[in-house]
């Protein structure tokens, strides 16, 4: 939106909103007595609020709309339905916003996000649940749509606020997961793995991450803290997953920041935190007391370290070699070998899809060999502007720069997505927090060869009236 407008975005929605409260108070108070719609009021006035400053609140609004669908909280079941329109609200309002101003281009990474769409709806002409197949491939497409253009305009031009709203996102996470999981003993994540996948691929690397661009000591032992809390999360939940991808991440960072000493003393503290966690809080089916036992065998030490994952795997791979071209469709099984009995022509999501283990195997599954290349492709390109950002932060000591942890998470990700399935699935939060960032950082790389990087030495200040949309009065 032009910034003159914006500044009255807010006012002029709650205007609305209120006019149209004492419509529907004088001309129909039927309304009123529905809660349902009343909340859908109260949310479409919020979306509008939001979408009036779109390039500062929209980004932050998505991904708590997605978490919250996905975590036990109030309200969840509407921000369930919610979350499509809010995503089908970002991928619209991005693209007019760029027609507008035609300063984004149109790059490989995009094409090749195009191409994956296409693979996911050819998929949907074969399946059992075609229906099923094209809704979740026109998900995709609105995920992709956002990113290419919504995502983008949220640090485009604006990398120091968004890096600083990325730390503080990432503190507050980590408290109220602590708050939650500690004090309260409360399951708010719904399992431990997803409690693993927020605190290994995002809250742990970029929380190190703030330690390390930290300007003074009171800053600098906060981070630490949150740092600290986030590596009793992740270890409590046992998920080996998204410890790996933590691991890997926090490691990278050391090396490309070529700090050594953090490295062994993040080291020396995992391993303290590790021993603090089984003794405090064991798995269920712990036994010895074990480390080891407790960690990589979760007490059944008497299995493989991946036999959880083998059965998955091999159902997964009985499905593709069923339909080994096309696949089953987009986000679909298309087959009944679990439960022995035809579904239903409008099957519910739940119904049409199960625990693959693994997210790649999972495409494959969907699409098919054939409909998998532009979903490798699209990867590769991921782990290449990766590898770039970090090769170049090394190689120049540029660790303030907001792709570095960018960077990282995606690293996490693509690791953890090989044990957990969640890349594809646009109904999940941290896939569409993770392609977004994807997307972001196609920016940042040829950008950073030649401009310089954005300084983030003033984290620490409060953030200033106009990145919150409060101007102050003229003197």
């Amino acid at each position: 939106m032009d910034s003159r407008f914006s500044r009255l975005g807010l006012p002029m929605s709650i205007g609305l909103g209120l006019l149209l409260a004492v419509y529907l108070v004088i001309f129909r108070p039927g309304y009123l007595l529905s809660i349902e719609d009343l909340e859908l009021l109260i949310f479409l006035q919020i979306l509008v609020g939001v979408l009036w400053r779109f390039r500062a609140r929209f980004f932050p609004f998505l991904i708590i709309i997605f978490l919250g669908a996905g975590t036990d909280v109030p309200f969840q079941s509407g921000l369930i339905s919610g979350r499509w329109m809010v995503l089908g609200a970002g991928a619209v309002g991005g693209l007019l916003i760029c027609l507008r101003d035609r300063a984004r281009s149109i790059r490989e990474f995009h094409m090749v996000a195009i191409f994956c769409v296409l693979a996911a709806l050819l998929s949907a002409t074969s399946p059992e649940y075609p229906m099923q197949a094209v809704l979740k491939a026109l998900s995709l497409l609105l995920l992709f749509l956002y990113g290419s253009f919504g995502a983008r305009l949220a640090a485009a031009g604006r990398m120091e606020p968004f890096a600083s709203g990325l730390l503080l996102a990432c503190e507050g996470l980590v408290y109220l997961l602590a708050i939650a999981y500690f004090v309260f003993r409360q399951d708010v994540m719904g399992n431990p793995n997803s409690l693993g996948l927020v605190t290994g691929v995002v809250a742990l690397p970029v929380s190190l991450w703030g330690v390390l661009v930290s300007d003074t000591d009171l800053v600098r032992r906060r981070r630490v803290f949150a740092f600290l809390l986030a590596l009793l999360l992740l270890l409590s939940s046992y998920s080996r997953a998204s410890m790996a991808s933590g691991a890997i991440s926090c490691v990278l960072l050391c090396l490309v920041s070529r700090r050594y000493k953090l490295m062994m003393k993040g080291c020396a503290v995992a391993a303290v935190a590790a021993v603090l966690v089984v003794s405090l809080v064991p798995p269920v089916a712990e036994s010895s007391g074990s480390v080891s036992s407790a960690f990589l065998y979760k007490g059944h030490e008497g299995v493989g370290l991946l036999d959880s994952r083998r059965s998955v795997w091999e159902k997964t791979i009985s499905t593709i070699r069923q339909h080994p071209w096309l696949g089953t469709g987009f986000g679909t099984i298309g087959t009944t070998f679990d439960s022995g009995e035809p579904y239903g022509k409008f099957a519910s999501s739940s119904a049409i899809t199960r625990e693959h283990g693994n997210s790649y195997l999972a495409i494959v599954e969907g699409v098919g060999l054939l409909g998998g290349l532009p979903f490798l492709t699209l990867i590769l390109l991921v782990v290449i502007n990766a590898s770039r950002t970090l090769v170049r932060i090394r190689s120049t000591g540029d660790v303030r720069s907001l792709a570095f942890p960018i960077a990282l998470i995606l690293v996490a990700g693509v690791i953890n997505a090989g044990f957990e399935d969640w890349l594809f699935a646009v109904g999940n939060y941290l896939c569409v927090f993770f392609w977004s960032l994807g997307f972001i950082l196609v920016d940042l790389v040829p950008a950073e060869q030649t401009q310089p990087s954005y300084s983030v030495a003033r984290f620490d200040r409060m953030p200033r009236l106009d990145h919150l949309g409060v101007v102050p009065p003229a003197r």
